[in-house]
């Protein structure tokens, strides 16, 4: 028990940073399409934020504590804390945190295998809408600056 809350605290942590970085980046957009740049930027921050809340609820459901603690935020998370100022970086950034999320559930998922099927179908269904929502910044805003 004590790896799977460890594991979803990592998961946690990571959706976190995203969220963080989304917010970083609605709020630096700028130039020709910001508008709209941080308008999606901000989509991906409330999604991150809701998959920060279904692994923090399954974490309460087996009865432990969720960790939000920000002074270890980054040190648990599988991604990276991004402070670029470059709109093409940034969507760099932003897709490999999604590469490696989607990668550590898999691996998060493969690992539990049948021994909790209640959290492995959480990170399944997490990483069924993270698959299914296209990824930071659509063709149509990479023109920024």
């Amino acid at each position: 028990m004590d790896r799977v809350i460890f594991a979803l605290n990592q998961a946690l942590a990571s959706e976190l940073v995203c969220v963080l970085g989304y917010k970083r980046h609605c709020h630096s957009a700028q130039g020709l399409n910001a508008q709209a740049a941080a308008a999606e930027f901000l989509q991906h921050a409330g999604e991150e934020a809701h998959h920060a809340n279904l692994i923090a609820a399954r974490i309460t459901q087996l009865r432990r504590e969720p960790d939000f603690n920000p002074g270890t935020l980054t040190g648990r998370s599988h991604s990276q804390y991004d402070s670029s100022a470059e709109f093409e970086e940034m969507i760099r950034e932003d897709l490999v945190s999604e590469r490696v999320a989607t990668a550590s559930y898999t691996e998060i998922i493969t690992w539990l295998g049948d021994g909790d099927p209640t959290t492995r179908r959480t990170l399944e269904e997490i990483l069924a809408m993270k698959r299914s929502t296209p990824r930071p910044c659509s063709t149509s805003l990479i023109s920024p600056k």
